[in-house]
């Protein structure tokens, strides 16, 4: 049964393991929220790409630049965002991020330049979701273990909801009051994030005191103090050759080495002293661990870039950095591509509606499916990535309403299994597991950062050459290929490398046998006072003697 320890109304949960819900329940919701006010937010803000062009005399690419150097700084200070978590706490951070977040939505209603605005939403709600999002999402992981999966892909729907309630509600609420009483607005809803940090408990997990054993049931000594004893009574059984010749026994051309009362005693005593020894040095032990208190984890690197040395690691962050490509730039185009297919505009804003709905379910499947499957989970998440690719490529084909409305579900629904899961996917053994998430999610990101940069303003660079807006799904598309062929090989990579570790280990474990055998060879007697001892003294007589009579 696990019984968590409250300490105060806002201090830690000490569990003695994973509890798998309890107050992380509670840190679900307020990722929910989260995922409304970060990727929601940023993914509606194409609603605003005409207004903003008309507005400062801009072009698709300029414009698109919002987007981009908000996304790049949400991942490019990723690490960042680890260093102040572990340095002072996942809740002041995630207070501090949704204050930012608020702040720089707010101010962007009063801009009067496009550049204006790359500091306000780009660089000052960029830096507020990078300190809310991530800190969220990797303390939500430290809650669950087993329901890991699940849990966060219906936590992560909370994107899915804002969009389909984003989209339609901004269109229709910035023909009213426009679009910049819109942002302020939506800044004054963003702020709810600081409510959301105080949720944020952190988690400790504190395992069960053992139980101490009964004097009958305490281990045996170890092998070096087995040695020990056993160089103990050679000793002893060298000495008494030397006070007292040994007698012929029956046994033809045996020696008997009969040790005397006094040395047994004498050996007795030392091994008692040895045993008392080892009783008193294991006694210091535990009242130094009694003294040290309770078990605490291991406090966390402020930054820790040793994950780049594993190869895994490395080809799952080429993954996130190409995949990142199709993360943003469908959303900012959709409604743009719909009209120059003909769709009317009232219509059009309905395109991001569907993907949203159709996210919900993708996040939601992908949830179940990873809570069940007993193959390697970034093989299923391979397979979301490749069919998303196709999707990518279909919308530079189709034409009409209809094939616009099915490509936009099916991305939806794989652009949710893949959103909900690329991040949490680190915590699990197939990647680098739980212990090395803190530290390796925030290398991840500010890996991703660099395809943030690059996305959007690729697509529009390529609108604006090509006059078609279907031209901006290629770079996707090619970036979502590249990104399943890197899937590809973490597995091969995970496989060698821990094929490597066990190599490591069987040759480590073979020098201590060969270092244990030379130790026990060097404290055997080799009897060399016997067969040095000179003529006259009685060893030597004795020997002689047992000689000349098996002879």
């Amino acid at each position: 049964m696990i019984v968590p320890k409250i300490q105060g109304c806002l201090g830690p949960n000490v569990y003695t393991e994973v509890p798998e819900g309890d107050w992380g329940w509670a840190v679900a919701v307020a990722f929910f929220v989260v995922e409304i006010c970060t990727y929601g937010t940023l993914k509606s803000l194409g609603v605003f790409l005409q207004d903003l062009m008309n507005e400062f005399g801009e072009s698709n690419s300029r414009v698109s630049w919002v987007i981009s150097i908000c996304v790049f700084i949400f991942t490019f200070t990723a690490p960042l965002s680890t260093l102040l978590s572990n340095r002072f706490g996942h809740r002041p951070v995630v207070m501090v991020g949704g204050l930012l977040i608020s702040l720089g939505t707010i101010t962007s209603a009063f801009t009067n330049s496009i550049n204006e605005m790359y500091i306000t939403i780009g660089i000052i709600s960029g830096l507020g979701y990078c300190l809310t999002f991530l800190p969220t999402v990797t303390i939500l992981a430290q809650y669950f273990s087993r329901r890991r999966a699940l849990v966060t892909s219906f936590a992560s729907s909370g994107e899915s909801f804002a969009i389909f309630a984003f989209a339609p509600a901004l269109t229709a609420l910035k023909e009213h009051i426009g679009w910049r009483y819109c942002l302020v607005v939506l800044g004054i809803f963003q702020a709810s994030v600081i409510g959301c940090g105080l949720i944020l408990r952190p988690i400790i997990i504190e395992p069960a005191p053992v139980k101490e054993e009964d004097e009958a049931d305490k281990e045996p000594l170890s092998l070096k103090q087995m040695q020990t004893v056993y160089e103990l009574e050679n000793e002893q059984t060298t000495t008494s050759i030397s006070s007292e010749v040994s007698r012929s026994s029956k046994d033809s051309g045996v020696t008997s080495l009969s040790t005397s009362n006094v040395d047994l005693r004498n050996a007795g005593a030392d091994n008692k002293a040895l045993m008392g020894w080892e009783v008193q040095d294991k006694e210091g032990q535990e009242k130094e661990e009694a003294e040290a208190g309770p078990l605490q984890p291991s406090s966390p690197k402020l930054l820790d870039f040793s994950v780049l040395k594993d190869g895994a690691f490395i080809w799952y962050s080429l993954f996130g950095l190409f995949a990142t490509l199709g993360f943003f730039a469908p959303q900012l185009y959709i409604i743009e591509l719909s009209k120059s297919r003909g769709v009317e505009p009232s219509m059009a804003s309905y395109m991001l509606s569907v993907m949203a709905v159709a996210e919900v379910f993708g996040r939601l499947s992908i949830g179940v499916v990873m809570n069940k499957v007993r193959c390697r989970k970034t093989l299923v998440l391979l397979g979301c990535v490749v069919f998303l690719c196709l999707v990518l490529v279909a919308f530079t084909i189709v034409q009409e309403f209809w094939g616009l409305v099915v490509c936009c579900a099916l991305y939806g629904f794989f652009m949710g299994t893949v959103g909900s899961t690329h991040i949490p996917m680190l915590a699990e053994e197939d990647v680098v597991g739980i212990q090395k998430m803190a530290s390796s999610v925030g290398v991840y990101v500010f890996i991703q950062s660099f395809a943030g940069l690059a996305g959007p303003p690729l697509g529009g660079v390529l609108v604006d050459v090509t006059g078609n807006y279907g031209a901006a799904f290629y770079s996707c598309a090619v970036g979502m290929g590249l990104s399943a062929i890197c899937l590809a090989l973490v597995g091969p990579a995970k496989r060698g490398m821990c094929q490597r570790q066990s190599r490591e280990e069987e040759e480590k474990g073979e020098n201590a046998e060969e270092e244990e055998k030379m130790s026990q060879d060097f404290g055997q007697p080799d009897f060399l006072d016997v067969d040095l001892a000179p003529e006259d003294s009685p060893v030597r007589q004795a020997v002689d003697r047992d000689n000349a009579s098996v002879i």
